[in-house]
């Protein structure tokens, strides 16, 4: 039997063994940006389980980018070689290693989801936070709306953080332009208020993000896939939708990016129709409209599901989230419900005993 889930994949010189990916998800478990023992069990044990691509979480290009004080970074260079060992396993185990770049804007100096909701206080590790505008998304404090200068050292901020991706040895760079964070603040009317060159029109507000692939793509090699996630829509009246998503994406595919990962939200309180595979869609349209591939998350969970997206070209790729932290194994199950035996991820040889028969 043959499986599109299994077929390997290529963009640039990067060959991803199969097609069911490790979405970035926050641990919320680092101290000043450091990765520690829990990133590299969690992202390795991940790998070992089968995924052909390992994507860290939002990753802070400055400090002040983080969304809480227990998010990583790699604004320094020690975080940088903290990266290291976790990126050599997830290499050793046959899997590409991803790291998503990001600055969390007004969404910046948050509890993490176990400590509470709302914005850290000065006196328990908090800071102040930017954005486009001085506009508070509901339950934290306002931001401060950002100058020119400031602006403009973004894209700086994520090429330095980029760089020293390459260092440490990461395959794939994802820029996080979703969920509400500061790159979909500048996209989206419904936070970003602004009257200069970086608000209004459309091309206005996907100005900052095509600077920062710009920068990016620069220092980032040209063997090396980059991606870009987005949010293809507020699921708000006045926000962005998936027509200005698609228009963004083929913006972004004159630029050098080769896959956008296409997610929703995050930026407004929503009504948000969850149900499986609730953005597939969504993917599909940015697909077709942007000629760019895509990957699909949200609420993707059963093998079969996964298979048929893939099988109907609704998708290229599918990034799993938490249906990964509930079975690390996702994809050796996945091959054994399929038919397939260990024909597309074998089995780790300490794990061979454990195999479905």
């Amino acid at each position: 039997m043959s499986s599109k889930l299994f077929e390997p994949f290529t963009l640039r010189g990067t060959t991803f063994k199969n097609r069911v990916w490790l979405a970035p998800m926050c641990q919320y478990s680092a101290e000043d940006g450091m990765p520690n023992e829990w990133h590299h069990v969690h992202l390795g044990a991940r790998a070992a389980g089968g995924f052909g691509l390992i994507l860290a979480e939002a990753t802070a290009v400055t400090p002040d980018g983080r969304i809480s004080p227990e998010d990583t970074g790699i604004w320094n260079d020690r975080q940088r070689d903290a990266w290291k060992p976790i990126v050599d396993f997830i290499h050793a185990q046959n899997s590409v290693a991803g790291i998503q770049l990001a600055h969390a804007g007004r969404k910046a100096s948050t509890f993490s989801p176990w400590r509470g909701r709302g914005t850290v206080p000065a006196d328990e590790g908090g800071w102040n936070t930017v954005a486009p505008s001085a506009e508070a998304f509901p339950g934290y404090r306002e931001p401060r709306e950002m100058t020119m200068t400031e602006i403009r050292e973004v894209p700086r901020a994520f090429a330095r953080g980029a760089r020293r991706a390459l260092e440490a040895g990461f395959d794939v760079v994802e820029l996080h332009a979703a969920h509400g964070y500061l790159l979909h603040q500048f996209l989206s009317p419904l936070s970003n208020h602004r009257t200069d060159s970086y608000g209004g029109s459309h091309s206005n507000r996907a100005r900052l993000l095509l600077e920062v692939t710009d920068a990016v793509r620069e220092v980032w090699p040209e063997d090396k896939p980059l991606f870009v996630r987005v949010s293809a829509t507020d699921w708000t009246d006045g926000g962005i939708d998936v027509a200005e998503t698609s228009q963004t994406a083929a913006l972004l595919r004159e630029r050098g990016v080769d896959l956008i990962d296409v997610s929703s939200g995050g930026n407004a309180q929503a009504d948000i129709p969850v149900e499986p595979g609730y953005q597939v869609e969504l993917a599909t349209i940015v697909a077709k409209n942007s000629n760019l591939p895509v990957s699909a998350v949200g609420m993707i969970t059963e093998p079969a599901q996964a298979e048929r997206i893939l099988a109907e070209e609704r998708a290229d790729a599918i990034m799993l989230a938490r249906a990964a932290l509930r079975d690390p194994n996702w994809p050796m199950r996945a091959q054994h419900e399929l038919g397939l035996g260990a024909e597309g991820t074998p089995w780790p040889p300490q794990y061979e005993r454990g195999a479905w028969q």
